[in-house]
């Protein structure tokens, strides 16, 4: 039994050192600290005592001995998307605004690679990239920084053909807790020098030094890409026809689940006409003769299952309003209760698994008293429910608790992971010990070895006393 994290407030010593150094770019402004002690969670503001903005990597080791030196917490913020309380400072301490890091360093075209700050968001990047032939494919749906990306391992919508995070990041600059510059990985594709140190921060959600430089893996833009939609009679034959795509080895780039209270959230949210019925969102990659195969072969496979209304075009302005109306599906959840905010679920099982869970979790839903929507990313096992709650109701948080608790137990039996994508954070701290039992244990010991006084986002991922 560890014992429990004791908060412990920021000296007002640190303020003054701080502010000396950084000026202006320190900020103790409770409208500044609001700002950064929240994301998009339900969970309450937690601010910190102050904000600063750093602009270069040494200025990153200042801001860290000087914490170090006064045994404050820091909390790496990218624009704070993030889901499960990444940001939060609950016990107090500095935040370090990565949002002046926002230099892209080098972009290697001929090795498809490129290196960027910390702060340098994935539309920031690919709106460089466009008139190189190359474009970064992860797309998580928020314009998240890709520093923040990596340390949350993020994936999103393109996932089931570009892979995560984990798998396009080749390496990092690191502060770590004693001021140390290490820099992880390399350029080249392959690599058995060593313990693989980039995959262990890729993921540690900022709880083991401060990113602040990425090296990622970068793709050719298609020839062609053509989106498809298609409405189902059943949330069942929707995620059949997903398991039968996958299984008939079609290369799909995307493939997206909406059920059909999300749909109806959309349609008001978007402003759509879509059939109010769950719905595939499709998109495929490659030629032009390719993509128009692959399309075809889905909306045979989605015949078979009572697909209806099946479109698709490959036109650029038709995909981006599909896309788009996608990325707002979780924006458009919380309209179905004014003034609520979303407690997000983000389970992920194996695809032979897949249509057993979403059923059960349909179930699991016809008896709840508060709006709940289901979407994802189903293509790689992947979905969601949004549990849209009044956060000052206790009776709304039992019950989104209840439904949390169930549908992480359910993708646990089978094999699956309590985060597909969102991270542990503050929210998912019992889920991990659940997950992972004598492991975590491991994981305690790596926080240990590398951040010994406990310095970088205390009470997230794991619970340790530094």
């Amino acid at each position: 039994m560890h014992k429990p994290e004791i908060p412990r407030a920021t000296s007002p010593a640190l303020i003054d050192a701080l502010r000396a150094r950084f000026g202006e770019r320190l900020s103790t402004s409770p409208a500044i600290r609001e700002h950064h002690g929240k994301d998009e969670s339900a969970f309450p503001i937690a601010p910190p005592d102050a904000v600063v903005f750093p602009e270069t990597t040494d200025e990153c080791v200042q801001i860290v001995k000087l914490c170090a030196a006064h045994d404050a917490n820091i909390i790496p913020y990218g624009v704070g998307t993030s889901l499960e309380g990444h940001v939060l400072a609950v016990h107090g301490g500095v935040c370090v605004d990565m949002s002046r890091m926002n230099n892209i360093l080098a972009v290697n075209v001929d090795d498809l690679d490129c290196t960027v700050q910390a702060g340098v968001t994935r539309k920031q990047l690919n709106l460089h990239l466009q008139h190189t032939g190359l474009f970064f494919p992860i797309d998580p749906g928020a314009d998240a920084t890709l520093a923040g990306m990596a340390s949350t391992r993020a994936s999103g919508t393109n996932a089931v053909r570009y892979g995560t995070m984990r798998e396009n990041v080749l390496g990092l600059t690191i502060v770590l807790a004693d001021g140390r510059i290490i820099k992880t990985g390399g350029r080249s594709r392959k690599s058995a020098a060593g313990y693989d140190l980039t995959r262990l921060f890729v993921g540690a959600e900022g709880t083991l030094g401060l990113i602040t430089e990425v090296t990622l893996r970068l793709y050719p833009q298609p020839e062609a890409a053509s989106a498809a939609i298609c409405a189902f009679p059943t949330i069942d034959a929707a995620v059949r026809t997903v398991i039968q795509t996958i299984q008939l080895g079609v290369p799909v780039a995307r493939c997206e689940l909406l059920d059909s209270v999300t749909i109806k959230a959309v349609n008001l949210h978007s402003k759509l006409g879509l059939r109010e019925s769950p719905m595939l969102f499709c998109e495929f990659h490659g030629s032009v003769a390719s993509v128009e195969e692959q399309a075809q072969t889905v909306q045979a496979i989605a015949k078979e299952q009572g697909g209806m209304d099946f479109e698709w075009s490959t036109k650029q302005e038709d995909r981006t309003r599909l896309w788009q109306a996608r990325h707002d599906a979780y924006p458009a959840c919380l309209r179905l209760k004014p003034g609520g905010r979303a407690m997000s679920t983000d389970v992920c099982v194996p695809i032979s698994k897949l249509a057993e869970c979403v059923a059960q979790t349909n179930a699991d839903l016809k008896g709840t008293t508060i709006p709940i929507a289901l979407f994802g990313h189903v293509g790689d096992g992947n979905f969601h429910l949004a549990i849209v709650v009044d956060p000052n109701n206790p009776h709304d948080l039992e019950e989104a608790e209840r439904v949390n608790h169930n549908v992480v137990a359910r993708a646990l039996s089978m094999g699956g992971t309590c985060t597909g994508e969102h991270g542990i954070g503050y929210g998912k701290l019992d889920f991990l010990d659940a997950e992972h039992g004598n492991a975590v244990p491991v994981m305690h010991a790596i926080k240990h070895a590398l951040d010994p006084r406990n310095l970088f986002n205390r009470g997230k991922v794991v619970r340790y006393a530094g």
